[in-house]
């Protein structure tokens, strides 16, 4: 790409706060759990109490409060599960099936030709779907998402082993690696798929080549 400075998409889609903080309620859970003598309720309110707080740390950070309600949401519909099973290593079913979800999702939006991360770096740069009208742009989100369904996948197959042997710890603890560590490597996986992806010459994600039209980037004449 011919872009003075690119722009990773670590930093176009933000740093690893959500990542990590969204860590931290499985571990809070499994160490409720584990000091209580494996009690559900315990692990569950520790997990539920962890939330909230950070829900309001995020609050006051200024942070999108759909994000920081969505979050605390999570984590009780989580607490609720396994409370209502009585199994602790159900407290990561939701987080096991939404991954599910998440992997079925990026597949199926590369097959249609909506890459889920062209989508969602559309929205951020405030580009819309404009990239889509580029043939470059397209096939280059398209080829960087498949390790988005990687990322999923890895997650589905961890998470699914651990939670059918019922290890609880284990959980917790792949919970917090498979959370910004993966994420980071697939987020540096991803841009450079993209990059590997997009002709030479491309002017960047924020310039697509519209056939037809000249694009901002490229109609600069240097002095």
């Amino acid at each position: 790409m011919t872009e003075s400075r690119q722009e990773s998409l670590a930093e176009l889609l933000g740093g690893r706060g959500g990542a990590l903080d969204a860590s931290l309620p499985p571990v809070a859970f499994v160490l409720g759990w584990l000091v209580a003598g494996q009690s559900v309720v315990v692990g569950a309110w520790a997990a539920v109490l962890c939330g909230v707080l950070i829900g309001a740390v995020r609050m006051v950070r200024g942070e999108r409060p759909r994000a920081a309600v969505v979050s605390v949401a999570m984590v009780v519909i989580a607490a609720l599960v396994a409370l209502h099973t009585g199994r602790a290593e159900d407290f990561f079913l939701v987080q096991l099936l939404s991954n599910v979800a998440s992997a079925l999702m990026w597949a199926a939006s590369i097959v249609i030709r909506w890459p889920l991360l062209g989508v969602v770096v559309g929205v951020v740069i405030g580009q819309k779907t404009r990239w889509r009208k580029d043939p470059d742009l397209l096939r280059a989100y398209g080829v960087a998402s498949w390790a988005w369904v990687g990322q999923y996948v890895v997650r589905v197959l961890v998470f699914g082993a651990l939670y059918l042997a019922g290890q609880v710890v284990a959980l917790g603890v792949a919970r917090a690696v498979l959370t910004w560590p993966l994420q980071a490597l697939c987020l540096a996986v991803s841009w450079w798929l993209l990059r590997r992806s997009l002709p030479e010459d491309h002017p960047g994600l924020r310039h697509p080549r519209v056939p037809g039209e000249v694009s901002e980037a490229t109609s600069r004449v240097p002095e």
